[in-house]
C-alpha cells in the first residue's frame, strides 16, 4: 500500500521499476524524509537482529569495544612498547589507549559500512522485487546501525578517558561536526558499491582489501608526525586521516576543530554522495533483471 501523502510522480516512480528515478540531492532529501519512520524501524531491527539469539543480547555492543580497548592497549603498549609522539612513562599507556581507540572508532565507522555495501542489494532481493520499497534507503539503514555501535564505542572511550584523567574535554561537543563529513562520504560510496556489487560480484572481496590497506595507511596506530616526510603524502591522501586527526583534537587534546578543513571535506563528500546516489538511481532498474 502506498502512502497517500506521495505525489503522483513519486507514486509512478515507486510502482514502475523502469520509470526514470530522480537523482538530485533534493530528491534524496525528500526520499529520506518521506521514509524516515521506515528507516528508524529497520535500523532498530538491524541493531537488535545482530545479536538475536545470543544470551547477552545488546550487552555485546558494550562489551565488544571494552574488550577491544583492553586487547589493543595490552598488545601495543606492553608487547610492542609503542609510545605516542615520544611521550614515555606509565601514564602514556593509558593515553595511548584512548588515542588508539579514537582512530579505531573512525576506522570502523567507515570500513564496516563499506564492507557491507556490496552485499546490501544481493542480501535483500525480496525488497528489490517489491517495486514500492525504497531500496535507496538500504545504505542509510546500514549506516544507522553502524552509527549506533560507534556511539557505544565512543561512550566507552569517553568513560575510559574520564577514568584515566578525571575530566572530559569540553570540545567533545564538536564531535558530531567532525564525523558528519565522513558519514556523508561513506553513504555516497555505499550507494555506488551497493550498485556495483549487483553487477560485479568481486567488488565485495576487493573493498575488504582496500579497507584493510586503509587501516595501515591511516594514522590509527600511530601519529602522522611519526611517518617519514617522504611518505607522509600517502598518509594524508587517506580519506580517514583528516577525520581521525580532528576527532583526536576535539576528544583528547581539547582543541577546536579545523573548520575550514571540515568545510572543504564536507563539500567534497557531498559531491561524492550525490555522484554515488545518482549512479545508484541510474542503475537500479537493472537490479531485478540481474538478480
Amino acid at each position: 500500500m502506498i502512502p497517500t501523502n506521495h505525489s503522483p510522480l513519486a507514486i509512478y516512480q515507486e510502482t514502475n521499476p523502469h520509470a526514470p528515478q530522480p537523482t538530485s540531492l533534493l530528491a534524496l532529501a525528500r526520499s529520506l524524509w518521506r521514509h524516515r519512520q521506515l528507516i528508524v524501524q529497520m535500523t532498530k531491527r538491524e541493531v537488535v537482529g545482530r545479536y538475536k539469539g545470543s544470551a547477552m543480547g545488546l550487552a555485546w555492543s558494550f562489551l565488544n569495544p571494552v574488550l577491544m580497548l583492553v586487547v589493543y592497549t595490552f598488545v601495543f603498549s606492553e608487547i610492542f612498547k609503542s609510545r605516542w609522539g615520544g611521550i614515555g612513562g606509565d601514564e602514556s599507556k593509558t593515553q595511548f589507549a584512548v588515542l588508539l581507540f579514537v582512530g579505531l572508532i573512525v576506522l570502523n565507522l567507515f570500513s564496516e559500512v563499506l564492507n557491507r555495501a556490496p552485499g546490501l542489494i544481493l542480501g535483500n532481493v525480496n525488497y528489490v522485487k517489491k517495486v514500492v520499497f525504497p531500496i535507496e534507503i538500504l545504505p542509510v539503514i546500514a549506516m544507522g546501525a553502524t552509527l549506533f555501535h560507534s556511539l557505544i564505542s565512543l561512550g566507552v572511550m569517553l568513560a575510559a578517558f574520564a577514568l584515566f584523567n578525571g575530566f572530559l574535554q569540553w570540545t567533545l561537543i564538536f564531535i558530531p561536526f567532525v564525523l558528519l563529513p565522513l558519514v556523508i562520504l561513506t553513504l555516497g560510496l555505499s550507494w555506488m558499491l551497493a550498485s556495483l556489487g549487483v553487477f560485479l560480484r568481486d567488488v565485495g572481496q576487493t573493498i575488504v582489501i582496500i579497507t584493510t590497506v586503509l587501516m595501515f595507511l591511516s594514522p590509527v596506530f600511530y601519529p602522522v608526525t611519526a611517518v617519514p616526510e617522504k611518505y607522509r603524502s600517502f598518509i594524508m591522501a587517506s580519506p580517514l586521516t583528516f577525520i581521525i586527526e580532528q576527532a583526536r583534537e576535539v576528544l583528547i587534546w581539547g582543541h577546536l576543530p579545523n573548520w575550514n578543513g571540515l568545510g572543504i571535506y564536507t563539500i567534497a563528500a557531498t559531491a561524492i554522495a550525490w555522484a554515488g546516489y545518482a549512479w545508484f538511481q541510474k542503475t537500479r532498474k537493472g537490479f531485478a533483471d540481474v538478480l
